[in-house]
């Protein structure tokens, strides 16, 4: 490889956008327990972890959305009920 050609390379990986990290209120390290060390960032179109402290670096892998329990609320009309007359009952005279 020529030099131009290195220096072609290293002007297309220094060109990227930067990696903007955000810190994460209330993480604890899994390696050294040090308390809102943890920083979050996206890279290659995944997401990272990584500790400020102790260099400790793990790929976050989201999960789908959790089911949500069914409700009264929620339920379809699947099925209508039958209607029922309803009796007017007189009280009785005294």
């Amino acid at each position: 490889m020529s030099d131009d050609n290195l220096s072609n390379d290293n002007l297309s990986k220094n060109s990227e956008k930067p990696v903007k990290k955000r810190f994460i209120a209330g993480a604890v390290c899994p390696r050294c327990g040090e308390m809102d060390r943890i920083v979050n960032y996206r890279r290659e179109g995944r997401n990272f972890r990584e500790c400020v402290a102790c260099g400790f670096e793990d790929e976050i892998r989201l999960q789908s959305a959790p089911r949500v329990p069914g409700t009264r609320v929620d339920k379809s009309e699947t099925a209508a009920e039958a209607e029922v007359p309803v009796k007017i009952i007189q009280p009785p005279k005294k």
